[in-house]
């Protein structure tokens, strides 16, 4: 029998034997309401300046991060991105303050 540590390491080039298969996405709840509210911050902003996807991504190209207008749009509209590209869509847009409105948990639900 192979010990765990030994599994994971030989199963670096192929499969890795040790660890789960169903990694993917994190269950919707707790994580959906603010996965929610931060598309919203984004997208608030962007109607706020009248700023399309292109023009976004044209200004994150200047922070150095390079997505297409395309690749944008379904990162937002997925709601799977990072804290960190949160911020720097915010600091894109010229965003210097936002408001965080007080959520009621459930609000967000419907029926």
């Amino acid at each position: 029998m192979v010990p765990e540590k030994q599994k994971l390491e030989k199963g670096r080039g192929g499969t890795m034997e040790g660890l789960p298969h169903n990694r993917g996405r994190l269950p919707a709840e707790p994580y959906g309401q603010w996965e929610e509210e931060a598309k919203g911050l984004i997208e608030e902003e962007m109607m706020r300046r009248d700023i399309r996807y292109k023009q976004l991504s044209r200004m994150l190209e200047k922070l150095g991060i390079y997505e297409s207008p395309d690749q944008l749009n379904r990162k937002i509209n997925r709601k799977r991105f990072s804290a960190a590209f949160l911020i720097a869509c915010l600091r894109a847009m010229g965003v210097e303050t936002i408001a965080l409105h007080q959520f009621t948990p459930g609000q967000n639900k419907e029926g």
